[in-house]
């Protein structure tokens, strides 16, 4: 039952925007080049699957977003534990990717499409440099903010310095782990768009441009429809994984289950 009213709060909210959208275009009389009625949106979504072109763009954003977010993860991942773990590698290598960071990712847009061309690894690369710090910096915060007794305990009984990181650390810092996750896949899927818009072969943030030119505004509200339900389905898959990996934070003092 639970679940089930998870699901309809918002979608009463998207029903009722989406009835007041309607509502404010026929009472202004706005021109359809300029905001168009959910039922037009609706019919271009709908053309756009019923001739099937619509689902190599999908599948050109989508890979985009995933080998580029895998990929970025991987590397904040293994770069913040070691920095994490080594304060000597932190002194050399932090600052410089502060400095990176601080760097906006879309004016090198046009150079990483210089370097890696027009095709799918131009988006993979933007995509990495996007969604690297946010997990990056929550690695590392988590991992600091372990327990010192934890840690404590664990060499009395003469733990290894890798069992302490492998079975003490990393489940500590699992949660901001995740948060960082959470964050990144966002990030990428915005890192794939941009990367789009700014010249590609295919994809969604293509077709937005490709509408744009032509004026199909319908088109262009389709395709970020799309974009928006990529996102929450990527975001729901992360925090799904986030309770079934870290299931000790759904834990209530008694040592029950809460209901995730």
């Amino acid at each position: 039952m639970r679940k089930f009213l998870d699901l309809l709060y918002p979608a009463t909210t998207l029903i009722l925007v989406l009835v007041a959208w309607h509502l404010l275009v026929v009472t202004l009389e706005v021109p359809a080049y300029i905001l168009p009625t959910p039922y037009s949106v609706a019919q271009a979504l709908y053309a756009s699957f019923a001739d099937g072109t619509i689902w190599r763009h999908i599948g050109y954003t989508v890979s985009a977003t995933v080998i580029g977010f895998l990929i970025g993860s991987a590397l904040a991942l293994i770069l913040g534990a070691l920095l994490a773990e080594s304060a000597t590698f932190e002194k050399f290598v932090y600052p410089l990717l502060i400095g990176i960071q601080a760097i906006p990712k879309v004016a090198l847009a046009p150079l990483i499409l210089v370097w890696f061309g027009f095709g799918i690894a131009s988006k993979v690369v933007l995509v990495v440099l996007i969604c690297f710090f946010p997990l990056f910096v929550n690695t590392i915060v988590g991992i600091k903010r372990v327990d010192p007794d934890l840690i404590d305990a664990s060499r009395a009984f003469y733990a290894s310095r890798w069992y302490v990181f492998r079975c003490v650390k990393i489940p500590s810092a699992a949660g901001d782990i995740f948060a960082g996750l959470q964050i990144g896949i966002s990030l990428a899927l915005i890192g794939t768009v941009v990367g789009e818009l700014v010249s590609s072969e295919a994809g969604l943030g293509y077709l937005i441009a490709a509408s744009a030119v032509n004026l199909n505004i319908s088109g262009m509200f389709a395709c970020v429809f799309l974009l928006a339900v990529i996102g929450v389905a990527a975001t729901q898959l992360i925090r799904w994984l986030h309770h079934r990996i870290v299931f000790w934070e759904s834990c209530v003092p008694d040592g029950s289950r809460t209901v995730a």
